[in-house]
């Protein structure tokens, strides 16, 4: 037997054994994303590019998560888990059959391009509704579930997860091919690195891919100190470039001069596999002597190992009889419907909300993403078997007359190309004034915010330009609150946005997947009680934020600013009454009393702990939480642990460690902020904590 076909042996030995096999040509060849087989070793064509950041995506039929920002939106690393862990369920279903059947095409191989862990910084960034939102420590406990749900606990790897863009990445979409993202050391290590540095430590992701941009400097998928920082952490996966970023370096950062050139500087700092073509000037590269055979098979040993910990190379694995019928089951998409009803966010309710069914006879349910399947999905998606639009969601569990209006397009300015501007904006008038209430469902969707070339509008390559509804909607909103009935606002959008006017209630509803529909319809009818809570800052306008290509945290996300807010990171109304009562702290957990005077409710119980010492961020952090069910009237004690980490702080030249020996911690059900107190109608508690 083969030395890298016995089972006895570690990843490492199997991996060294199979490239000692393998020529220098065979060994180049396997270091790119489309990797082509070596029929005389046994190994088969293998491409690398898979994606699951909301469920297995772009492959065909799989279970529809609510997209990223949603799953956060839940504070709930249990339901992330989940959502993970059906992921790589569904994945290893396919890849199963795709084998068997002998297609090793792109999206159907087992390493996931999930979590993108970056930090959602700035609201304009269109792919930050891929994150899991401004927070470094929500971003790593949502980012240690993800790594842990698909990656699994069993002999081999479910799936290989793969932490992404490392490090320093947020937009602007259209220069990213050549921005240079210049970062302070406090920044680098307080806010852009610390999740990943989780996800090695704690989760042990077996993938990091690398960004497009140049980081002070250096491009991302070949940094000599972003290397350093995963060295330092331990990491011993596989590094893998975001697509065709190396082919930036000599197209666009300048950094080298010639595609050769490019390939040998990536590879030397320890890019393994190259998502794009630059890779097949690696040999040209050892003719000239810029890379040497060692470089080419270390790298293709580092490959092998997270093939064979995949049990690629094993005669059988524990996955190897998951059916095919698993995919997008019953008792999936059950989850996805809980993930949808967690994460949406109501933000205002005047007491219209729950709507009483015997209270109305016809609801109007207007708006370009009320019937929207693309309002559902996100990007990085892939496709139901069945979709509940948020219109089908309401017809389904409403009994009286529902009256569906379109009301415009999504941003132009008429639907149907003959027609004159505001083709459907009476049609909505009359359906808002035959109607009890309106439920008007208005947003963005992945064609307006998304990754530059995915996007199909023609504003900002994806980001968008300010946090205001395209002027369409803000047109149909004046028109149809004019009629005056009853307004319900439900927004679908990814990211912070300003509705600009008054309504009854408010939704946040981010792209709330498959389910989604009925998850809203539930809200609304009160059959649940909704409970997400913002994950990122919604602020006021654009024109007070700082410059999209400013990468200080100077002045953004809660951390560091409290001006231009219209809702705070963390908050979320509920139908309960849901209140800190009292809370003590001790060697490491936190015991909250909470009580709630309100309907049974989800809630969730939020610490935040301000350190008294200079290298303190501005305001108080979130340091835990933990997503409860509580009954009216019921008391319940909830432990809540701590971090070691939560009492450290990082001085200017990027050290961190605990400076402080006095600290405020705070319970609640949001931050501890004046608007977030006052939206709620509820209080924070606070306790003093010295530690030596």
């Amino acid at each position: 037997m083969k030395k890298y076909l016995d089972e006895s042996l570690s990843a490492q030995e199997r991996a060294e054994a199979l490239v000692n096999e393998m020529t220098i040509e065979e060994a180049a060849s396997q270091l790119r994303y489309d990797a082509p087989a070596v029929e005389r070793l046994g190994i088969p064509a293998y491409n690398w590019w898979n994606e699951g950041i909301h469920g297995l995506a772009r492959s065909g039929t799989a279970t529809m998560f609510p997209q990223a920002i949603g799953l956060a939106a839940m504070f709930d690393t249990d339901l992330v888990f989940k959502a993970a862990d059906i992921t790589s369920t569904e994945a290893r279903a396919k890849y199963n059959e795709y084998s068997k059947r002998g297609d090793r095409d792109i999206y159907k191989g087992l390493t996931l391009w999930a979590p993108n862990i970056n930090i959602f910084r700035d609201p304009r960034w269109g792919r930050g509704h891929e994150t899991y939102g401004e927070d470094p420590y929500l971003t790593a406990e949502c980012g240690k579930a993800y790594v842990k749900g698909l990656q699994g606990s069993g002999k081999v790897l479910k799936t290989a997860a793969c932490a992404k863009h490392f490090a320093v990445h947020s937009g602007p979409e259209a220069v990213r091919h050549e921005f240079n993202a210049e970062v302070s050391w406090k920044d680098l290590e307080e806010t852009y690195l610390y999740a990943f540095e989780e996800l090695v430590k704690d989760a042990g992701v077996e993938g990091v891919m690398g960004a497009y941009n140049r980081v002070n400097g250096e491009p991302s998928c070949a940094s000599e100190l972003l290397m350093g920082k995963l060295d330092s952490w331990g990491f011993d996966g596989y590094f893998v470039s975001d697509c065709w970023a190396i082919r930036d370096f000599h197209e666009h950062h300048m950094v080298t001069s010639s595609p050769v050139e490019s390939a040998a500087m990536a590879l030397k700092a320890g890019c393994n596999v190259n998502c794009g073509c630059t890779y097949v000037h690696l040999l040209s590269a050892l003719d000239k002597g810029l890379v040497t055979e060692e470089d080419i098979r270390n790298s293709c040993v580092a490959l092998m190992r997270t093939r064979i910990r995949l049990g690629m190379f094993d005669k059988s694995t524990e996955y190897d009889s998951i059916p095919y019928s698993v995919v997008s089951c019953p008792e999936h998409k059950a989850v996805s419907y809980d993930c949808a009803v967690r994460s949406m966010v109501l933000l205002e309710n005047n007491g219209i909300l729950p709507l009483d069914k015997k209270s109305v006879s016809t609801i109007a349910v207007i708006g370009p993403n009320a019937d929207s399947r693309v309002a559902l999905e996100g990007n990085y998606n892939g496709t139901a078997d069945r979709y509940v639009t948020l219109l089908e969601g309401i017809e389904d569990a409403f009994e009286g007359r529902v009256l569906y209006a379109e009301g415009c397009h999504l941003y132009k300015d008429r639907v149907s190309g003959l027609a004159q501007a505001g083709d459907r904006y009476a049609e909505a008038e009359a359906a808002a004034a035959n109607s009890d209430v309106v439920i008007l469902c208005v947003g963005l969707d992945a064609t307006i915010e998304g990754e530059e070339g995915d996007t199909g509008n023609e504003f900002s390559s994806g980001d968008k330009n300010d946090l205001r509804l395209p002027e369409s909607q803000r047109e149909l909103i004046r028109r149809v609150a004019a009629i005056g009935k009853p307004m319900i606002v439900v927004c679908a959008a990814g990211s912070s946005i300003n509705i600009e006017h008054d309504c009854d209630a408010l939704i946040h509803a981010w792209y709330s997947g498959s389910e989604g529909g009925r998850a809203l319809a539930d809200i609304i009818f009160g059959k649940v009680s909704p409970s997400g809570k913002l994950p990122v800052t919604f602020y006021d306008s654009a024109d007070k934020l700082p410059n999209f290509t400013d990468y200080s945290m100077s002045d953004r996300t809660y951390r560091y600013t409290r001006d231009n807010i219209l809702y705070p990171f963390g908050y979320g109304l509920t139908y309960g009454n849901v209140a800190v009562t009292g809370f003590e702290y001790n060697n490491g957990t936190a015991r909250v009393l909470v009580e709630n005077s309100g309907c049974d409710t989800c809630e969730v119980i939020e610490l935040y702990i301000k350190a008294h010492g200079d290298n303190s961020p501005t305001y108080p952090i979130l340091c835990g939480f933990k997503r409860i069910f509580i009954k009216k009237g019921e008391k319940l004690d909830v432990d809540i642990p701590i971090s070691d980490k939560a009492f450290t702080t990082v001085s200017d030249i990027g050290e961190r460690k605990q400076f402080a020996q006095m600290f405020t911690l705070y319970a609640g059900t949001h931050q501890p902020d004046e608007l977030s107190c006052k939206l709620s109608k509820t209080d924070c508690l606070s306790i003093e904590i010295e530690k030596a």
